[in-house]
């Protein structure tokens, strides 16, 4: 992949060793030639290095470089070389390596021989350069506009690792809504696709049930409430077969064409606590193979893709803004951290080693205490220690972090409230947490 020659022989351990782990076979996506002579960094060691940057504390992407290839490049280079890598290279590599992980091994993986994917939606604040204030808008709050820019991004993730199978990344202002359904498409076969209330109304539900159709998956979605289902029929389980009108974009009296679910609505609630109604609409009907109640507490681990995005935001970049100058390659980190999120995932199942869940395993010290350090030490020791001696220092590396392990979670909840009033959301006073063990009851 690389022609540095320091490169050769540090790609079998450390940092490019998992990073060529996860290209695989199918290699860097080919760049179109330009005129002029050959460029002296090579594509995939520029996406290797931006990839290693956008996991780094401080420091630039250029002395970055310069520790994971021994080589120099100017920051002025590196700006005018990232200007002119086209999207569609970074769009490829994506659908080339993000792939499922999960085996039969991993049981949070899967429910009853289905994959847990989960589908959701984040957005990147953008820094105040001129080159994005000139072509992005900010959008307007009760307070004017807002303070940065963003740039929206929906994932596809693999929620017993969080690892992600596929990314839309909205350099155009597109929304979440719009780049999700552009996401379908890549749904794996044998999967349970997991979905909140913004993916629960008719016309995201033709959409999943086709794709789903394609690859033999369902879906499990969140009902909006401001969707009015007509009743077919009552499920021997108290469950319902219901019909969803999918209207016409423009013309919403007209309906073209009535979809049919299964609604499951259970009271959700802790003793002494209020309880709410949780409403979900899925394409798996037999009440044998899929009870109403296993699916309802099933929908809770689509907050796993919450505390993906946290992972990627708080705890590998670290910073509130992206730190690129322009909207292309401002989508180009986004990218990166993807990528990064997904080798990560990789280390992290590698850790875990068949011995623990791996979501157990702590992300942050993982990746503070266990992987940086264990891609340092072994970078250093190339040349100098056998490849025996660095193969042991990779296995006590992976034995170590296996000690950071999380105890359970706590059966937790906050209320959904502001500080100060929006529409017809409570105002938040006092800041309060509700334990305890979840009831589920069929409605």
């Amino acid at each position: 992949m690389s022609t540095h020659p320091h490169a050769q022989s540090a790609t079998r351990h450390g940092f490019l060793a998992a990073w060529e782990q996860m290209v695989g076979a199918r290699g860097i996506p080919a760049i179109r030639r330009r005129r002029g002579g050959k460029p002296r960094v090579p594509l995939g060691d520029l996406l290797a290095a931006l990839t290693f940057h956008v996991m780094q504390g401080a420091g630039t992407l250029a002395e970055h470089f310069s520790d994971l290839f021994d080589d120099s490049l100017a920051d002025s280079s590196w700006a005018d070389r990232r200007a002119r890598v086209p999207w569609e290279i970074f769009a490829e590599l994506m659908r080339r390596v993000l792939r499922p992980k999960a085996t039969r091994r991993q049981r949070d993986a899967f429910w009853r021989g289905w994959r847990l994917i989960a589908l959701d939606g984040t957005q990147f604040s953008l820094t105040n350069t001129p080159q994005i204030t000139a072509t992005v808008a900010k959008a307007r709050t009760r307070r004017g506009r807002a303070a940065f820019a963003k740039m929206t991004t929906a994932v596809l993730l693999e929620v017993g690792l969080h690892n992600p199978l596929a990314a839309v990344i909205g350099r155009h202002g597109e929304s979440e809504w719009a780049l999700a359904q552009r996401l379908l498409a890549q749904l794996p076969k044998q999967a349970l696709l997991l979905g909140d209330r913004l993916y629960g109304v008719a016309a995201f539900v033709e959409h999943a049930r086709a794709a789903c159709a394609q690859v033999g998956s369902h879906f499990l979605l969140r009902a909006s409430r401001s969707t009015k289902p007509r009743l077919i029929k009552r499920l021997p389980d108290g469950t319902r077969l219901v019909a969803i009108a999918l209207r016409a974009r423009h013309n919403p009296t007209r309906i073209l064409e009535w979809l049919e679910v299964r609604e499951i609505r259970v009271r959700v609630g802790r003793p002494g606590h209020r309880t709410h109604e949780l409403r979900l609409w899925t394409s798996l009907v037999d009440v044998q193979t899929a009870p109403a109640l296993e699916l309802a507490q099933l929908y809770a681990q689509r907050w796993e893709h919450e505390l993906y995005f946290r992972e990627v935001k708080r705890q590998v970049r670290k910073t509130d803004l992206l730190q690129s100058h322009t909207v292309e390659t401002a989508a180009q980190e986004i990218a990166a951290l993807i990528l990064v999120s997904a080798l990560l995932a990789a280390e992290r199942l590698r850790a875990a080693g068949g011995q623990l869940p791996v979501l157990r395993v702590s992300f942050g010290k993982i990746l503070e205490l266990g992987i940086k350090p264990m891609w340092l030490w072994v970078e250093l020791g190339d040349g100098i220690l056998t490849e025996h001696q660095l193969t042991q220092i990779m296995n006590r590396g992976y034995e170590r972090m296996r000690r950071y392990v999380t105890p359970p979670r706590r059966a937790r909840s906050c209320p959904r409230a502001v500080r100060q009033p929006i529409q017809s959301w409570p105002r938040l006073r006092h800041t309060q947490s509700v334990d305890g063990p979840m009831h589920f009851r069929l409605v």
